[in-house]
């Protein structure tokens, strides 16, 4: 059947589902209330004061990660892809290797709140700030952009509105909340939001991969038989090739895409200032531990429901409903369990969307309001009601622009548009990251030229590229001014911020502070000296 004549599915009673959502947003937000400290320290706002423990971190740092992209987008990608589809999860998870071996406690023992603490801590405090927060904002932009066209889509299905119009009426008020979430509770409030949602999303991606494999008397053969017949590649779907095999370009495309995933979480904003939150060294390598153990659950089960909706409902019904791609978790859901499941599953996915673009809101506001306007316009001489004030009132801001971009890209396959924002953390700020903390010669230049060529070429190149212009999917259809083949710069821009890095340290004449560097590596090995030590 074709995918133009597929029938659009039926999502069940939409008064029910309205109920089962609504649920979750009251339980949250009193849960937000409740929790929040309502007090004016930066390091409560910010941190929770640092006292969460390793476990409890390590729960929220998988509710940060695994956002829309991992639930809908990646499950779709599956259904439709298969093997190609999985992917994603690979390069997602194995991400997490960087982050526990190299980041997390380095990062930790040096900074206080932010990523430009640990950039700037032996470099000229105001020019490296100013490059990190302008990082920071950009980054959170990019992956907000995939959370709020995700939110379209979801509610889109629960409430049956398909006209962009009311989808675009949901997105602002999955704005509104989000704002609510990080005015309020702050990182603390936002925390206990990641540990709910992120329990409710494991324990519904089990049960619902314990219900496909019954199915199909707990035999994936059959389970991969029945996908491959009812998708349009046929056994396609059961290897490599689907989605990035057609030719030499397409293969390109994959090793960027791959680089993007791998390298991209150790300089996520978000996931780097989740660090913070615990009282020392061990308990952040203890939260990336448990984030590990969790995620692979949960990218474990979406290979087993990206190929269970493939079977059950059919890439081309997938295709043809509203979403696409984004709805084949929620569109299975409904199949195996009926209206009640289908409820579970959005109001679950719903939590996901709220709880991570939170998360990347409070990092925005906290870079702005830290680096820029403590740091840069106060020159660390900021009162700290003062601060927090600046942050909320950011926070607002980027709430806003984030409601625009999510009207602007709804209807993108939302693991894609994640990508895009790996692809730019990885370009902007790991190199930085990783010769600040193991380069002795390293300096303020090598960090502006790393930061500002990795920034500029990955967007640039992002802005040139299918993604926006030329192709069906393009954000903008019926335009061309796409000159750079590749969907994701990854490949490009990564190793220009390395090179970049490197050119302007050793061409800088600038003097390295050799005292401070020795300070850096001190605190960063034992952690001495660093917040929370004892």
């Amino acid at each position: 059947m074709s995918m133009d004549f597929a029938a659009a599915p039926s999502t069940g009673n939409a008064a029910l589902n309205t109920v089962v959502f609504g649920a979750f947003v009251v339980i949250t937000l009193y849960v937000v209330y409740r929790v929040s400290s309502r007090g004016s320290s930066t390091a409560d706002y910010y941190a929770a004061g640092g006292r969460f423990s390793g476990p409890q971190n390590g729960i929220a740092l998988s509710g940060d990660y695994l956002s829309a992209a991992s639930f809908l987008g990646i499950a779709g990608a599956v259904a439709v892809y298969g093997y190609d589809g999985f992917l994603y999860s690979i390069g997602f998870l194995v991400a997490w290797l960087v982050n526990l071996l190299l980041m997390a406690e380095r990062v930790r023992n040096i900074g206080r709140f932010t990523m430009g603490d640990v950039l700037a801590f032996r470099m000229r405090q105001r020019p490296v700030r100013a490059a990190s927060a302008t990082s920071t904002l950009v980054i959170s932009f990019f992956y907000m952009l995939a959370q709020m066209a995700g939110a379209g889509t979801l509610v889109a299905l629960l409430l049956n509105v398909h006209g962009k119009t009311g989808q675009a009426v949901v997105i602002v008020a999955v704005g509104l909340i989000m704002v609510f979430y990080v005015l309020v509770g702050g990182m603390k409030g936002t925390t206990w939001v990641q540990i709910i949602k992120a329990t409710m999303l494991l324990l519904c991606v089990a049960l619902i991969t314990v219900f496909l494999l019954g199915k199909f008397g707990f035999s994936i053969s059959a389970l991969l038989d029945e996908a491959a017949s009812n998708n349009p590649k046929g056994n396609g779907i059961l290897e490599p090739g689907a989605q990035y095999g057609k030719n030499e370009l397409s293969k390109l495309d994959f090793v960027s895409l791959s680089l993007a995933l791998v390298l991209g979480a150790a300089g996520l904003p978000h996931v780097l200032m989740r660090f913070y939150t615990v009282p020392n060294s061990r308990e952040a390598r203890r939260s990336v531990v448990w984030a590990i153990g969790a995620m692979t659950v949960f990218y474990l089960s979406t290979l087993i429901i990206g190929y269970g909706a493939a079977a059950l409902v059919g890439s081309d019904v997938i295709q043809a409903s509203t979403g696409k791609e984004n709805a084949a978790a929620p569109l299975l859901a409904f199949e195996v369990g009926g209206t009640v499941l289908l409820g579970i599953v959005a109001a679950v996915a719903f939590a996901t969307i709220l709880a991570v673009v939170a998360g990347l809101t409070l990092t925005a506001s906290a870079s702005f309001a830290h680096d820029v306007y403590a740091n840069i316009f106060r020159r660390g001489k900021a009162d700290p009601r003062a601060e927090v004030r600046v942050a909320r009132l950011t926070a607002v801001a980027v709430g806003v622009l984030s409601i625009v971009g999510g009207i602007m890209a709804n209807g993108q396959n939302v693991a894609f548009l994640v990508a895009l924002a790996f692809a730019v953390a990885a370009s902007a700020n790991l190199s930085t990251l990783l010769y600040s903390l193991f380069w002795k010669r390293f300096n303020t230049s090598g960090t502006l030229w790393g930061m500002y060529s990795g920034l500029i070429s990955s967007v640039v190149l992002v802005f040139f590229s299918p993604v926006v212009s030329g192709a069906s999917t393009s954000i903008f259809k019926g335009v061309d001014f796409a000159w750079f083949p590749l969907t994701n710069p990854g490949l490009v821009s990564i190793p220009i911020s390395f090179i970049c890095g490197f050119l302007g340290t050793i061409l800088s004449k600038e003097p390295t502070d050799s005292d401070k560097h020795v300070e850096m590596e001190v605190r960063a090995l034992t952690g001495i000296g660093a917040k929370g030590s004892a």
